[in-house]
């Protein structure tokens, strides 16, 4: 977790408050896929005998399982 107190942390709080909301949401959009590749290639390793398609099941799967954990809790 970032350190609030860091000047750098600041510096990136401070830009992305001034940043245009359109530019925010394409800015979430590219974190989740970076995110979701990140994790792709996770389950690959975990899992090397799955091909793409199986990869994107797992990854579907535990995006389904993260919400409805999520949505128990409120």
């Amino acid at each position: 977790m970032a350190d609030p107190s860091d000047p750098l942390y600041q510096e990136r709080v401070r830009r992305a408050r001034l940043m245009p909301l359109e530019e925010k949401v394409w800015a979430g959009e590219e974190l989740f896929h970076m995110a979701a590749a990140i994790t792709l290639a996770g389950i690959r390793r975990e899992q090397p005998d799955l091909d793409d398609a199986g990869a994107l099941r797992v990854l579907k799967q535990r995006l389904a399982e993260r919400r409805a954990r999520e949505s128990q809790h409120g």
